[in-house]
């Protein structure tokens, strides 16, 4: 049943973005055309109720088992694989409004670039009309001119290399409570900051030839002529 799932996914739509996102992370670096990826995340806020016990040396921070919901607020992050470069934000929501203050922190971060080649995924948000609905005209337009968007297929967004970077701040930050936005923020950039000072890069080996073979049969269901790749 879950085969079947899976190869009803695979679309001929779905194959053109998969293979317009691979032959991206593909291309040699280009200062004029940096390609970055782009998510945002929601990031709880939980506060003890029970004060936890003091912290003794050589012993793991133990907590009590009850805590308190205290709201969420959306992070939204970017990365450039072939550099480490990072820019990161906290906003107390998600809307298109948060989405453009993003994308303009983001202009700003490469006032040299022709073109910020960006991957993300399928979100309403992820438009830029959200520029249009939350700038002047002449002021969106110019903003929409910075970037090129590049869609991750729906149900891939593993596709998107943000992921990885998500899942590193999973482990290493919001591992513990934090219970307010002005802590988390500071944390979370405190964790974008030093992994970019480090220049931490990400070594992307999913290549296009690679899933022309690795995902031979579900290539096949859309054109029995990709059995070529086995």
């Amino acid at each position: 049943m879950k085969r079947q799932w899976c190869l009803s996914q695979i679309t001929g739509a779905f194959l053109a973005r998969l293979e317009q996102i691979l032959w991206l992370y593909a291309q040699a670096y280009d200062a004029a055309y940096p390609v970055v990826c782009l998510d945002e995340r929601p990031c709880f806020l939980i506060g003890d109720t029970v004060e936890p016990l003091a912290l003794q040396t050589g012993k793991v921070r133990r907590e009590h088992y009850a805590y308190e919901k205290l709201g969420s607020c959306t992070l939204f992050a970017a990365i450039e694989p072939l550099t480490g470069k990072r820019v990161a934000q906290v906003y107390p929501q998600r809307r298109k409004i948060e989405f453009t203050s993003f994308c303009q922190a983001l202009a700003r971060a490469y006032p040299q670039a022709t073109k910020i080649r960006v991957v993300l995924d399928n979100l309403n948000t992820h438009t830029t009309s959200s520029f249009y609905e939350n700038l002047p005209a002449a002021d969106a337009f110019a903003l929409a001119q910075r970037f090129e968007f590049y869609f991750t297929p729906l149900s891939a967004s593993w596709l998107n290399m943000i992921e990885i970077e998500f899942s590193a701040l999973a482990r290493l930050c919001l591992n513990r409570r934090i219970p307010d936005m002005g802590q988390l923020k500071k944390e979370v950039l405190a964790f974008f900051d030093e992994r970019a000072e480090k220049r931490i890069k990400i070594n992307w080996q999913f290549s296009l030839e690679c899933a022309r073979k690795k995902l031979n049969s579900r290539y096949a269901v859309v054109n029995e002529a990709n059995s070529q790749y086995k």
